[in-house]
């Protein structure tokens, strides 16, 4: 185990926070980064600190891959069913979403031929875009 053992008891949203950002598979680093603050201010968030500031909860849950409502410890209501962190794959397809379209076109003729390649005439896919 890399760091220093912790001297006090987590809180319990930053014990979710950890939680969460181990089921994520994310390192401290990463998370921080992801969400443009320093790695020691989420390790405080994570350790010590009674609450995670309001605005950066949308952030956090969007690089978590998890519902605002599962980083604030809210149950969700009804007959939804909690999903889990986003997989490295849908991660990507979303920084892909953020490129110029000129690249997203790029990427996805590539993505098309490759999956025409390996799958035939099942992976192809319509040009009416």
């Amino acid at each position: 185990m890399a760091g220093r053992p912790p001297k006090t008891t987590a809180t319990a949203s930053g014990a979710r926070l950890a939680r969460l950002r181990g089921q994520a598979r994310l390192s401290q680093v990463q998370l921080a980064e992801a969400v443009g603050i320093p790695q020691r201010t989420l390790s405080f968030y994570e350790r010590e600190a009674e609450a995670i500031p309001s605005t950066l909860i949308p952030a956090l849950a969007q690089a978590l891959g998890v519902t605002i409502e599962e980083v604030l410890g809210i149950e969700a209501s009804g007959a939804r069913k909690k999903r889990g962190p986003q997989s490295q794959l849908e991660r990507q397809l979303t920084a892909i979403a953020s490129l110029p379209r000129k690249e997203q076109q790029q990427l996805l003729a590539v993505v098309e031929a490759f999956i025409s390649q390996h799958t035939g005439a099942r992976g192809e896919r319509s040009a009416e875009r």
